[in-house]
């Protein structure tokens, strides 16, 4: 049977946050380590080339998997790690091809494993990730921060689990002509991934 908690008991609860600097910290504020990110857009608008950067950014807190399940790591995505001008010598993160459910499993279970999780995408899990594992995930593994990557339709995330995502997420950032949109339980904003090719996208008004 569930128990409530009283006011008092909720205010002395510690949690372990994020203490974010620079843009991170304008869009993001304060965040707890747990929970669910999510990152959404069209191909091509820029996506894979935010989560890396933002990746290696969360590598300064914690070690990253970034499961590359649908584009593979191949040549393609070796190319995006090059624009997206990731440091080679980072060895605090870790890239894996797509994971069967029960490989995901063994590895959120061993004792070192990363905390942060970067699942691209959504639509290569669609038959295997569904809403009830989503929210297992989430109750399992308070301590990891699972940051889910999704297909955009009518500026929505794409499959019932990404459309999920969304309603439990703390942050979500929906991606489009080079230019992050932040909102969620934080202050939000703007990102641009590309200065020169977001201002060609949406026009000077992306600055202000």
């Amino acid at each position: 049977m569930a128990r409530g908690i009283t006011a008092k008991t909720l205010f002395n609860k510690k949690f372990k946050t994020f203490r974010f600097d620079g843009i991170w910290d304008k869009v993001l504020g304060e965040q707890e380590r747990g929970g669910i990110w999510v990152i959404y857009g069209n191909e091509k608008n820029g996506k894979s080339t935010l989560a890396l950067q933002l990746s290696e950014y969360l590598t300064k807190f914690e070690n990253l998997n970034y499961i590359s399940a649908e584009e593979g790591t191949g040549f393609t995505f070796q190319q995006t790690l090059s624009r997206a001008k990731i440091d080679f010598k980072n060895t605090k993160i870790k890239f894996y091809e797509y994971l069967e459910m029960e490989e995901l499993d063994k590895m959120l279970l061993k004792r070192q494993c990363a905390r942060i999780m970067v699942i691209d995408n959504a639509t290569a899990y669609v038959d295997d990730f569904k809403t009830a594992i989503l929210r297992k995930l989430r109750r399992m593994y308070p301590d990891t921060l699972f940051i889910i990557m999704a297909h955009m339709e009518k500026n929505e995330p794409t499959t019932a689990m990404a459309k999920l995502a969304k309603k439990l997420c703390n942050v979500y950032f929906r991606v489009e002509g080079l230019t992050a949109f932040v909102g969620g339980r934080c202050p939000g904003g703007i990102i641009t991934i590309n200065d020169q090719t977001a201002m060609l996208y949406h026009g000077t008004e992306i600055k202000n």
